[in-house]
């Protein structure tokens, strides 16, 4: 399979996650998470949400029973967001999270942050965006000077490589090649452990 072909399967997006106040202790575990699930964290920062933002950012849920709990609890203290990106990104991020309800999370996905670090409907421990245009509006909320862009076509993914992932590659190789080890075997063990 060649570059083109095996780039034409990749559709890299990015979506907001959000770490609400109730998690916010387990910000460097989630963060862990995500990073383990194949994301890459774009931008990230710690914000304090105006009930205003919060009401921009679920207006979805206007006029919902629990939209004004909602915003205040979000406004209630410190919130990490951030921007993650990877193929299918809001997808994969909706299956990480889990159920809106953490009760329910616990019985149908055990293994999701919603059921590991929530403990009901409200205090869910992270926001995940619906769709891609929902994660869209909701970024250019929070960090009004980014670009959303998403990757769809190969060629848009294969300069997308070469711009971000190729460069980071190159140098991190070419440091290794500079260092000439003394026993090169034990090197290349830790240059493997290193890179996995």
């Amino acid at each position: 399979m060649d570059n083109v072909q095996a780039a034409a399967a990749i559709d890299v997006k990015s979506t907001l996650a959000l770490i609400k106040p109730d998690a916010i202790e387990n910000a460097n575990e989630i963060e862990d998470i995500i990073l383990r699930s194949g994301f890459t964290i774009l931008q990230k920062r710690k914000v304090y949400l105006s009930p205003e933002l919060c009401s921009e950012i679920y207006a979805a849920h206007y006029g919902k029973i629990f939209f004004p709990s909602l915003t205040a609890f979000m406004s209630s203290g410190p919130t990490i967001a951030m921007v993650i990106a990877r193929n299918q990104a809001v997808a994969f991020w909706r299956e990480l999270i889990g159920p809106a309800n953490s009760v329910k999370a616990k019985e149908t996905h055990p293994g999701s942050i919603r059921a590991i670090y929530g403990t009901d409907e409200l205090r869910n421990a992270v926001h995940g965006s619906e769709t891609s245009s929902a994660a869209e509006r909701e970024i250019r909320l929070i960090f009004p000077n980014t670009t959303v862009d998403h990757i769809s076509s190969a060629q848009d993914a294969i300069t997308y490589l070469s711009r971000f992932v190729n460069p980071t590659l190159l140098s991190g190789l070419t440091e290794l090649c500079k260092q000439k080890p003394t026993d090169p075997i034990v090197s290349t063990d830790l240059a493997c452990r290193l890179v996995a």
